[in-house]
């Protein structure tokens, strides 16, 4: 949409109207008014500033140990049947955790170091944890 937005301010300031542009280039007529809306407030036809907040990624990395492994086991144990009440739920939950292997949670631990290496690698993008 950036390429045409020059030459819609160009045919707005001959004379023309939003819905002649529309009709001219084949866009739809809010498009071509909200370009020369923006034009009229600001003056310019760029891209509106973001906030100064850091972008968060799109793929935001896992880096959790209890979101990437164990969590997984656990919430098939605790959560294969509604519970009655939170405590009962709270209760399952520590029974489940208690049930994990610890070889279960000590490989867990052992591939953090080589799944951090991998988000590393990816500067945060998607990786498969192979």
């Amino acid at each position: 949409m950036k390429e045409f937005r020059g030459g819609i301010i160009r045919m707005f300031e001959q004379g023309k109207s939003g819905y002649q542009i529309a009709q001219d280039i084949n866009l739809h007529a809010k498009t071509v008014n909200r370009i020369i809306k923006r034009y009229q407030e600001t003056g310019s036809y760029s891209d509106k500033q973001r906030s100064e907040r850091p972008r968060r990624p799109l793929n935001s990395p896992d880096l959790n140990l209890m979101d990437y492994s164990i969590w997984s086991i656990l919430e098939a144990k605790a959560c294969s049947k509604p519970h009655q009440s939170i405590e009962a739920l709270k209760k399952s939950f520590v029974k489940a955790w208690n049930a994990i292997p610890q070889d279960i949670i000590d490989k867990a631990v052992d591939d953090f170091p080589k799944r951090l290496k991998k988000c590393i690698e990816t500067r945060g993008g998607h990786f498969e944890n192979k």
